[in-house]
């Protein structure tokens, strides 16, 4: 038996085990001019979860054994990314898009106006083998195509109709990337030759206006890469942390340093949920597991997305109180019901919300 589960302990299985992360007052990663920064009364929480990749031994462990962790295989997790580290970059990517998007959430509510630039098509993510996999990385950003300016994926995906296969192109290239902690980090423009690829029989374009085949195979999964113009200088630095997941509980954050300081009304509150620029939240997950996490942590109100209610109340105690939201406007009207300092917003969306007993 002792061979037999040294021989399990380094057998690689195709499935990643999802278990309760830290749950981190999310203001420490927070930074707003010292001018605009107010003294917190209560405590915001960010939660993530950890995801490890399994061996048989450990398999058997989780499956059996940890009543509060969560098996997913390979595909359900990975999805279409071809491999973990491209799924850790791309993690980072929407960590990096989650932190604009709260940040114009939060500033546009407190009444500023907020705008952003489509700056290029940010390569997500590379299909192997494929034209582009020699050539361009994740993180990339591409500006033009053949001196045709390329601000937005369509424009992308516009440039390159017609062109025939075997054709030589000449991209504009941002070499930006992802460092080691997952901080975007901008870089030069450089010219990159690629040579266009025949597309996969299936592959058809169906995002940017009427469903076509396409001509030309780069082999990318591009998406539209904005400059966002904020009047605060606002900074969130969530380093080692991948995923979208920390939108909303970021939104509040910053919320609660540029006004009085008090939006939590002296409670400990989580928060997961995506956020984006107009304050709608969206789903996330991992979300039982995150429960765990805040009740470790203290948390008396936890805030999830609608969708995700049933599967936080059912590791919820008494004493957390859950509630299912989706939009910021919800968050801030429950918060204000629970004796939090809410400033005063511009937002209208008004949808009930849903809470736990």
């Amino acid at each position: 038996m002792v061979v037999a589960g040294w021989i399990a302990s380094r057998v690689s299985v195709n499935y990643y085990v999802l278990t309760p992360g830290d749950a981190t007052p999310v203001t420490r990663y927070i930074d707003v001019p010292a001018a605009d920064n107010h003294p917190l009364t209560g405590t915001i929480l960010l939660t993530d979860v950890y995801v490890t990749q399994l061996n048989a031994l450990s398999y058997v462990q989780y499956r059996y054994f940890d009543p509060n962790s969560q098996i997913v295989s390979a595909p359900e997790l990975l999805g279409p990314t071809p491999n973990e580290s491209q799924f850790l970059t791309q993690g980072y990517l929407q960590m990096a898009q989650a932190q604009s998007f709260a940040t114009a959430a939060a500033l546009r509510h407190l009444g500023y106006t907020v705008a952003a630039t489509n700056a290029g098509a940010l390569v997500y993510g590379i299909v192997p083998g494929s034209p582009a996999a020699k050539e361009l990385k994740v993180a990339q950003i591409i500006t033009a195509v053949n001196s045709t300016p390329t601000p937005t994926d369509c424009a992308l995906v516009g440039a390159l109709r017609g062109v025939a296969p075997g054709t030589s192109l000449t991209l504009s290239v941002e070499q930006s990337s992802v460092n080691a902690v997952g901080d975007f980090v901008s870089g030069p423009i450089v010219k990159k030759t690629v040579t266009a690829g025949t597309p996969p029989k299936s592959l058809v374009e169906a995002g940017c206006g009427r469903p076509f085949r396409p001509t030309a195979y780069l082999g990318i999964d591009p998406q539209t890469q904005q400059d966002w113009h904020f009047p605060v200088a606002v900074t969130v630095h969530t380093q080692n942390i991948g995923g979208p997941s920390a939108g909303l509980a970021m939104t509040l954050g910053i919320i609660d340093k540029l006004s009085s300081g008090r939006l939590t009304g002296n409670h400990v509150v989580a928060a997961t949920g995506t956020i984006d620029q107009n304050g709608n939240v969206g789903d996330v997950g991992g979300v039982a597991e995150k429960t765990i996490a805040v009740e470790r942590a203290g948390a008396t109100v936890f805030f999830v997305p609608s969708a995700e209610l049933n599967k936080a109340e059912s590791k919820a105690s008494p004493t957390l109180h859950v509630y299912g939201v989706n939009t910021l406007d919800q968050v801030l009207r429950i918060l204000k019901r629970l004796g939090g300092a809410v400033p005063a917003g511009s937002g209208t969306n008004q949808v009930p919300a849903q809470a736990a007993p």
